[in-house]
């Protein structure tokens, strides 16, 4: 291959890897100051059609998911010599199978990175697309400005459309995260092609092993003891050799691993382990909902403010969130948003944050802490879904009405609680405006609850 120094306006810095029929490199787009992937077609295929045409395929495809949860494409254009390329947003964070590297992660956060690539594939499926070829090395991390770490899938190089997929007549797939239908020419294939390959990229994350030929997997929970029954099925199931019993769609497979994921958190010290978690036994709803939607890791800011005096001021990373609170809590930050499902209303990413001193024991109600959680919802009854929170261990001080200038609705507390402290939980909307948006507001404080009504009042939401 000729030596290259740049494609069009893009300077190349290094070989990010080389397949099969192209080659990626990282570059640097100087107008723009950015990093980016370019996809350059191999020359020694530049003279198939076939191949070409599968190569611009992979573009468009890119192109037409139009998804943040999938790697997007900016440019495209021809080399000199005739050979295409297209350039793509850069994953700096590396793949899942870099993170493979170390053994089997976590089990919250294995599940947790599977849930996020299978809402990733959903996003394909939703845009009438079939990937065909999910595996950790297709599923790419990328890091945000703001340390923000979000899923995108990769390499659609054997994606087709699910139209065409019906009829397809030509193996495809990597073993062992291949399905038994994409071996078998002219079995034809549908979305849940992708909910196979998806369950053996969650099995590999939890064992740390690529799982056998369909219908001899080996149960995970020989190779990983104290998986749980309920890890072990949903994975089986995605699994399943006839697609008459996997799961239906990668988003129901995704649903089943976030509720497994914060199951699984819990179990680990009442705590948020790596990714998403709930406290068994304790409705602290804030260690579930605290998500990068499409990230793979809540990111923590550490900001250290030794000797400040008066209030901090903290946003969120879409900067539509701004809330005051005292000093001394504004050591740690997750600022990625979060999920209004774990209240109960309906799922999706809105925005949110939470603050506190020790964000590692937010979940744990024998721990002293003092913090804030805050999350938008632009759907559903928050006030309904507050009231029906309850925290055990802590006695229930009754509700009242809360009203400021910008915010109206109503706020529960529940004090001595088993670190002595206690938690409030309101549910407001603006004062004398719509309906929308509804805000949930979670404080820990250490003592009696006298700093949430000035955290309220200092709430800004745009």
């Amino acid at each position: 291959m000729h030596s290259l120094e740049r494609i069009g306006r893009y300077r190349l810095e290094r070989r990010l890897g080389t397949g099969a029929f192209a080659t990626v490199w990282l570059a640097r787009d100087d107008e723009l100051d950015g990093p980016v992937a370019v996809k350059v077609l191999a020359e020694n295929w530049a003279h198939r059609l076939d191949i070409r045409d599968r190569f611009l395929s992979e573009a468009r495809l890119l192109r037409r998911a139009g998804s943040s949860r999938v790697v997007q494409v900016y440019d495209f254009g021809e080399l000199p010599d005739g050979r295409p390329y297209f350039v793509m947003e850069y994953a700096d964070g590396g793949t899942l199978a870099d993170l493979l590297t170390a053994g089997p992660l976590p089990v919250p956060q294995a599940l947790a990175l599977t849930a996020l690539a299978a809402r990733s594939a959903a996003a394909l499926h939703e845009a009438g697309i079939v990937h065909r070829d999910i595996k950790p090395t297709n599923v790419l991390l990328h890091t945000a400005p703001d340390g923000e770490r979000r899923v995108l899938l990769a390499d659609l190089g054997l994606a087709k459309s699910l139209a065409q997929a019906s009829v397809l007549t030509l193996a495809a797939g990597s073993a062992g995260y291949q399905p038994p239908e994409q071996a078998e020419p002219g079995e034809g294939i549908d979305a849940r092609a992708d909910v196979y390959s998806l369950g053996a990229v969650g099995y590999e994350l939890v064992t740390g092993t690529v799982p056998g030929p369909p219908g001899k997997v080996v149960p995970p929970g020989r190779l990983r003891p104290g998986l749980g029954e309920q890890v072990e099925r949903a994975l089986l199931r995605a699994l399943e050799p006839d697609r008459e019993r996997r799961w239906p769609t990668a988003a129901a497979f995704a649903g089943e691993l976030d509720r497994l994921a914060a199951a699984s958190g819990a179990r680990r010290d009442g705590r948020l382990d790596a990714v998403r978690g709930r406290l068994s036994g304790v409705t602290l709803v804030v260690a579930a909902v605290v998500t990068a939607a499409a990230a793979a890791v809540a990111v923590t800011l550490v900001l250290d403010r030794p000797g400040t005096a008066g209030p901090a001021t903290v946003k969120d990373s879409t900067g539509r969130v701004a809330v005051q609170v005292p000093a001394g809590w504004a050591r740690e930050v997750r600022d990625s948003g979060w999920d209004p499902h774990a209240l109960g209303l309906r799922a999706g990413h809105e925005p949110g944050l939470v603050v506190a001193d020790d964000l590692a024991h937010w979940s744990d109600l024998r721990a002293a802490v003092d913090g804030v959680f805050v999350g938008v919802s632009g759907q559903g009854d928050v006030a309904a879904r507050v009231t029906a929170l309850t925290h055990t261990g802590c006695h229930d001080a009754g509700s009242r009405a809360f009203s400021s200038a910008g915010w109206r609705g109503r706020t529960r507390t529940w004090n001595t609680c088993p670190d002595g402290g206690t938690v409030t939980e309101s549910a407001l909307a603006p004062a004398g405006g719509p309906a929308e948006p509804q805000v949930y507001v979670q404080v820990r404080e250490r003592g009696d609850g006298r700093a949430t009504d000035g955290i309220l009042r200092s709430l800004r939401i745009t």
